[in-house]
């Protein structure tokens, strides 16, 4: 298959590809790839029969996202001792036939050469989203989407990794990935359960990175995985986190992060955020694992055997940064003047992040014996509210906080947090707690806020703000310049609660990028 004779049509040269499972030959105009006859724990391509039935897979499943690019499955046979493609004689190899793609089109060439607009990102994240949408699910593909099934593949590779790859690795560096991954598994597991009820589970990509996309005038995304279903069946967000860890690896952040956020606003899941960083740690160490097969592989020479020795390590350390970003806890400060709609943002966040709220009202009222319905309506800082009785409110929410920190938990403050003093002690427990911080600012007109405040004397309400304390509190709220820019979000609580809820996930999102960036 080296030689240009071999083929029933024009070749303008023979390119040779390798990977550790096939073997890849561009002609110019088509491509043939045929499978290695290895038995890997995930694969079997042992036998000829198992060989072309995966062939046919591979035909069957990459049409969904390159449909005019897969053509055929071809024999390779023998007569009179001379090999023939798609010739008389009895088949001794199969081949996917391709069209060739060029090269110039590829995602990765057009990234580097600074081709790839604003506007084809968002084609990308369009067609992604549309995939994803139509791709099959149901209660069998739902499985694969369980924290049991995603901790085993999680284990697979660790154990993997540990037996062929233990002198090449970063050993602290394994053993805090391993153990941030198990923790996370341990403490999210409602999270998994919620993207499997929003049908999040499906049959994808599996292999999603830069190399597999064409922008021609339909997107091209090849070379989807057809050996084991237990790697295409999964959260779409961690199929998606592969082409993310990719951009990344090939350092292109900023794009990775334009990706997400046009995926999000196409397919409305707000919630990736939560995971995006744990797939992106569990698919750099699927890469890790492969260069060291690759590494193992009969035909690793000494140059390629460098090259996937350093990026064995260099997606390691990769790994190793995301596992980080999504083992420290999170102290989610949600402030604001009353009736700004803090208690129903603190609400939607805690459903979301399955996390406890320490709402300020309630605190106060323990704090002086009272239930949390009982009306104080006293005099602006007077009675429960004095500065005394405050500084002491804000002093066990914090300590509740921290003690929660301690536990490797993250925590919602729900609170005004109106001087800066206050704001300071958070931002310093938030330090000697290495925890991360964000301090959500809701606000609303004050036409709104006034409203709000006097609907609460025709209802309940566990705060006892009214409209007659208004024009003290608006004075006694110093406004938020002390807060650094990246920390502090402002939500306009006018909006969407789902909305808000995507401002703010993002915000946590690429606040942690960016800091590992810098």
């Amino acid at each position: 298959m080296s030689q240009p004779e071999f083929y029933p049509h024009p070749v303008s040269g023979i390119d040779v590809r390798e990977t550790h499972i096939s073997k890849v030959f561009l002609t110019g105009q088509f491509v043939y790839k045929i499978k290695k006859a290895f038995n890997y724990e995930f694969l079997d391509f042992t036998t000829i029969e198992k060989r072309r039935y995966f062939c046919q897979q591979e035909i069957s499943l990459n049409r969904r996202l390159a449909a005019d690019v897969y053509i055929e499955v071809v024999p390779i046979t023998r007569h009179k001792k001379k090999l023939y493609l798609k010739g008389p004689g009895k088949p001794v190899e199969f081949a996917v036939k391709m069209r060739q793609l060029p090269d110039d089109l590829s995602m990765l060439k057009l990234l580097r050469c600074r081709s790839l607009s604003p506007d084809e990102i968002k084609r990308l994240a369009r067609r992604l989203a549309l995939f994803y949408t139509s791709a099959l699910t149901g209660p069998k593909i739902d499985e694969y989407g369980s924290i049991d099934t995603i901790g085993s593949n999680c284990d697979e590779n660790f154990r993997q990794l540990a037996e062929g790859a233990a002198p090449l690795l970063d050993r602290h560096q394994f053993q805090i990935i391993q153990s941030a991954t198990r923790s996370f598994l341990l403490r999210q597991n409602e999270i998994f359960g919620d993207r499997i009820k929003a049908g999040r589970i499906r049959d994808c990509h599996g292999d999603l990175r830069c190399g597999h996309i064409y922008f021609e005038d339909n997107i091209q995304i090849i070379d989807c995985i057809e050996f084991n279903d237990r790697f295409r069946y999964q959260d779409m967000a961690c199929d998606l986190a592969y082409l993310i860890m990719d951009l990344e690896y090939e350092g292109f952040p900023t794009v990775a992060d334009s990706l997400i956020e046009e995926y999000v606003r196409f397919s409305g899941d707000t919630q990736i955020y939560l995971v995006l960083d744990f797939f992106k740690c569990y698919r750099a160490m699927v890469k890790s694992k492969v260069c060291c097969f690759t590494l193992q592989g009969p035909a690793s020479d000494g140059y390629l055997s460098k090259r996937a020795a350093r990026d064995a390590q260099k997606y390691l350390a990769l790994a190793y940064r995301y596992a980080i970003r999504f083992t420290r806890p999170t102290l989610w400060v949600i402030c604001g003047l009353p009736a700004s709609g803090k208690s129903t943002i603190a609400a939607r966040l805690s459903a979301i992040l399955h996390i406890d709220v320490l709402n300020s009202d309630k605190i106060r009222k323990q704090l002086c014996g009272l239930q949390p319905e009982f009306r104080a309506d006293a005099a602006f800082e007077e009675g429960i509210y004095s500065p005394g009785m405050t500084s002491l409110t804000y002093g066990k929410m914090l300590l509740s906080a921290q003690e929660e920190i301690k536990k490797g938990r993250s925590i919602i403050i729900d609170a005004t947090f109106s001087r800066e003093h206050q704001r300071r002690e958070a931002l310093q427990l938030s330090r000697d707690m290495d925890a991360n911080i964000h301090f959500i600012e809701c606000t609303a007109p004050l036409k709104r806020l006034k409203a709000r405040l006097r609907a609460r004397d025709r209802g309940s309400s566990i705060s006892d703000a009214r409209i007659h304390h208004f024009k003290d509190m608006l004075g006694r709220f110093e406004p938020m310049d002390d807060i650094r820019q990246e920390l502090h979000v402002c939500i306009h609580t006018e909006k969407p609660l789902e909305y808000s809820m995507q401002q703010i996930l993002a915000h946590d999102y690429y606040l942690l990028s960016g800091l590992d960036n810098e």
